[in-house]
């Protein structure tokens, strides 16, 4: 990722050590800030400065979007943030949608089993690398990384965070809520566990982490056979029903591609508001 102080000539000499390091290696090319791929960390905070980080999203100063434009680099795409502003109007909604469904097979809705979380995590992995495969950027996930990944998530997540859709006993997507850990860590003094060697600072981030109030919708999914079948609305309703407002979660989904449209409009009918925006650029090579 990219970090330079508010000075052009910093982040240019910046850049072109990187660009002659790509150059080197037959690359012709620059994009990003990407962490890896965009199955990670990516993109520049470019609006909504005035609400705070979220888990596992990339938060900068606002000046970082002048000092990348300055130096060529060109927008490659934009991803977004969607806040659900209202859950028990979005609930509404999608219980009408289901309504209409009444004559299709719905899926079934089954939260996680992390005691089986080895083979729920390779069914995650199929769905995922299924679904996400036509998408912008996309890069598969290798079992290690994924295995990797789920190892890494597996403390802050519960099994109503983690939902399975299947028609027929066939997997048909899932869903992935992880909750926003930020919130405690703020509580952290410079982010220390501990102060002269006393647990103080991990004593106040488990102390503030059973106080966390919103959740980040990480991943939405839907293999390309089961889409327009109503899998995606079910999954969001049963977050919304049986987390979000019986636990009283507020919560954001990101990041959505924004030629995504059919997930972009989704988004805005079940009364969503697109309140962050995250830029990858890219710049080739001289």
């Amino acid at each position: 990722l990219f970090e330079s102080i508010d000075d052009p000539a910093v982040a240019h000499a910046l850049f072109n050590r990187a660009a002659a390091w790509l150059r080197a290696r037959g690359r012709s090319e620059i994009m990003g800030p990407i962490d890896y791929s965009t199955n990670y960390t990516c993109g520049l905070l470019v609006h909504g400065f005035q609400h705070p980080p979220t888990i596992l999203n990339s938060h900068n100063p606002p000046y970082y979007e002048q000092l990348i434009e300055s130096d060529g680099f060109t927008k490659a795409m934009d991803l977004f943030a969607w806040w659900l502003v209202d859950p028990a109007r979005a609930v509404q909604r999608l219980r009408r949608f289901a309504s209409a469904l009444k004559n299709r097979q719905l899926p079934t809705i089954r939260p996680a089993n992390l005691q089986q979380v080895g083979e729920e995590s390779r069914r995650l992995r199929e769905i995922y690398n299924e679904a996400w495969e036509n998408n912008w950027g996309y890069v598969p996930f290798t079992p290690e990384e994924f295995a990797y990944m789920t190892k890494e998530l597996k403390p802050l997540v519960t099994p109503e965070l983690v939902l399975i859709a299947e028609i027929n006993g066939e997997a048909a997507g899932f869903l992935l809520c992880v909750p926003d850990i930020n919130q405690a860590l703020r509580h952290v003094p410079n982010g220390r566990l501990t102060t002269f060697g006393l647990p103080i600072g991990l004593l106040k981030l488990l102390y503030h982490k059973r106080r966390v109030t919103r959740v980040r919708l990480v991943a939405l999914g839907v293999v390309p056979k089961f889409r327009r079948s109503g899998v995606a609305e079910m999954l969001v309703l049963r977050i919304i029903e049986h987390a979000m407002l019986q636990r009283g979660y507020a919560g954001e989904a990101s990041l959505v591609l924004e030629n995504n449209h059919l997930m972009n409009r989704f988004m805005a009918a079940i009364g969503a508001e697109k309140y962050k925006t995250y830029r990858i650029y890219r710049r080739p090579i001289d």
